[in-house]
């Protein structure tokens, strides 16, 4: 009897015959509908704020789990290929121990300007001076310059040239100068050699 009242009600209902200042004399169905439909709108907006902050939760999440699984690719890689580090890294030893072998070191000096001077004279060169300039300091080396000034013809230069950038020793050649001789067919050569001697880092 209760449910046919309340549709009895909903059938007769008017809502111009509301009255929003006196609630209360509202029929009961009206105001259990609305009633209800309150209850859902709190609810609808509470679980979207609460959906809200757990999507931003699960947006954390899924980043989170995509720099994870970048870190992992990086760290699976480089442990995959270990052995091929470990070897690369035994032959750079290897090429730099080398290298510094054919650094001279600072006894040995005066033998690299007999090195030079003797490329010269194999060439029949004129030496006109061989001077050892002030070395330059850098962080891992010493630079050791090397100032050249020789006379010969065009051929005897460029073999002198190559046979100075072949010596065991490392040596490296700058600041090329020729100049004809007013008095011959002669050319004058001046040329900076530079060779390195590597400094030995605290604790190494």
């Amino acid at each position: 009897m209760a449910m046919q009242d309340t549709l009895d009600q909903l059938k007769n209902f008017d809502a111009s015959d509301l009255d929003v200042n006196n609630i209360g004399a509202w029929p009961g169905a009206v105001k259990g509908i609305i009633m209800a439909l309150l209850l859902a709108l709190v609810l609808g907006l509470g679980y979207s704020a609460y959906l809200s902050a757990k999507q931003d939760d699960i947006d954390r999440s899924e980043r989170k789990q995509a720099e994870l699984r970048a870190d992992y690719e990086v760290k699976y890689f480089k442990a995959a290929n270990l052995d091929a580090y470990r070897q690369q890294k035994k032959e750079m030893e290897d090429t730099f121990t080398d290298i510094l072998r054919q650094l001279p070191k600072e006894t040995e000096v005066p033998g690299l300007l007999e090195d030079i001077t003797r490329a010269a004279l194999d060439n029949a060169l004129t030496i006109e001076s061989i001077k050892l300039q002030a070395e330059r300091q850098t962080e891992f080396y010493v630079e050791l310059p090397i100032a050249v000034t020789v006379i010969g013809d065009y051929h005897m230069l460029g073999s002198f040239v190559s046979g100075a950038a072949n010596l065991s020793r490392i040596v490296t050649l700058h600041d090329f100068e020729i100049q004809p001789m007013l008095d011959s067919n002669q050319l004058r050569m001046t040329i900076q050699a530079k060779t390195y001697r590597y400094v030995e880092q605290e604790g190494s």
